[in-house]
């Protein structure tokens, strides 16, 4: 989690929200990212999205079985399909969203009966740290 938070403050440095997103498989790190949808003018450019694009890219695979996703912010209902549909193992997340998340909040889509895979959940990883820079980053905002 603590390159996923590396990678939430490199996003806040370019003006992004600060989420991060690292993928994993034995320990081994095959792709990290930050949010840059403003960056690429791409409202799906979520950290996980651009981290599962490229480990997909790494491993030259559609699919990431044995990969683990840690990310700084409960995922939204987007990232958590593509979650799903890349067969990841395991996610890890910080913070949970209220407002936006889909895992633990919201649509919870990995219990729909529509979900075809459902990785393990881990929730609360580093959720101060990560929640606190989401925090400061929208007060210096308003």
């Amino acid at each position: 989690m603590e390159r996923a938070l590396e990678e939430a403050t490199r996003a806040a440095a370019r003006g992004e929200v600060p989420v991060g997103a690292v993928v994993s498989r034995d320990g081994e790190v095959i792709a990290a990212a930050g949010n840059e949808t403003l960056a690429r003018f791409d409202p799906t450019a979520h950290a996980e999205i651009v981290a599962i694009r490229l480990a997909c890219e790494a491993l030259g695979s559609q699919r990431l079985t044995g990969c683990d996703l840690h990310v700084t912010l409960e995922p939204c209902a987007m990232c958590a399909a593509a979650i799903s549909f890349a067969r990841i193992r395991r996610l890890y997340f910080g913070a949970g969203d209220e407002k936006g998340g889909a895992v633990e909040h919201g649509p919870r889509f990995y219990s729909q009966p529509t979900c075809h895979h459902a990785p393990e959940v881990y929730s609360g990883l580093s959720e101060t740290a990560s929640a606190e820079m989401l925090r400061r980053f929208f007060d210096e905002r308003r």
